[in-house]
């Protein structure tokens, strides 16, 4: 279970379903219940096809169009923090919802249809699975062994990782209301200021990351010139 104790760990590390879970929460703060709940199962999904889909193919992907990772970071980052900002500056959530509860009804009838879309986009990519996860995997899968008793040990307990990380996705953004119900009103609101705010500079930090490494593959370069 090496690769397992490895890759899950460094999953949660990067994912941070807990944090991640009060901004689902923001954002979804307008649905029902039931839409919620579809939306926490749809961005598990597709945050296990991004883990396994970076970290079996990821690597060629990348090289196919020709995207470095310090390029997928700067976009990423960026995508991230216009996220944080939104959400930092969004108004409270304070006010009473029946005023809104009429007019809203048959928009949500109408946004079940896209529940799919806005789960992958942005929920899932790159909120929940971005540039950093993606990154993660590729070098995950860049350590696979040759041997194909070991490459099918490795691809199942990478597999397992993945599968319990959207497991954990799952049950912490689908009873994100619970644990936002316990905190109460204020407490809501400050946990969700501070994850809007950790969001801003998770993504400030991933765009610095990208930068710094174009710069220092620059430096490198003309070095060598």
């Amino acid at each position: 279970m090496s690769n397992f104790l490895i890759a899950f760990p460094a999953l949660f590390s990067i994912i941070n379903p807990v944090g991640g879970s009060f901004v689902f929460l923001s954002l979804t703060r307008h649905y029902p219940p039931q839409v919620r709940a579809q939306l926490a199962r749809w961005v598990a999904i597709y945050a296990f096809a991004i883990i396994i889909g970076s970290v079996y193919i990821g690597a060629y992907v990348l090289g196919f169009f020709g995207i470095s990772l310090p390029v997928l970071r700067i976009a990423g980052g960026i995508v991230i923090a216009a996220a944080g900002w939104r959400l930092l500056n969004a108004p409270d959530d304070a006010e009473p919802k029946r005023e809104r509860a009429a007019e809203g009804n048959a928009a949500v009838l109408a946004e079940r249809e896209t529940v799919r879309r806005i789960a992958f986009f942005p929920l899932a990519m790159p909120l929940t699975t971005g540039p950093g996860t993606i990154a993660i995997a590729v070098s995950l899968g860049a350590t696979r062994p040759r041997e194909i008793g070991q490459l099918f040990s490795f691809l199942w307990q990478i597999a397992f990782a993945a599968l319990c990380m959207s497991a954990v996705i799952y049950l912490l953004f689908r009873y994100s209301d619970r644990v936002a119900r316990a905190l109460g009103p204020t407490g809501t609101v400050i946990i969700q200021r501070l994850s809007a705010f950790l969001l801003l500079c998770i993504g400030v930090q991933v765009l610095w990351s990208g930068v710094s490494e174009l710069l220092a593959q620059q430096m490198a370069l003309s070095g060598r010139v």
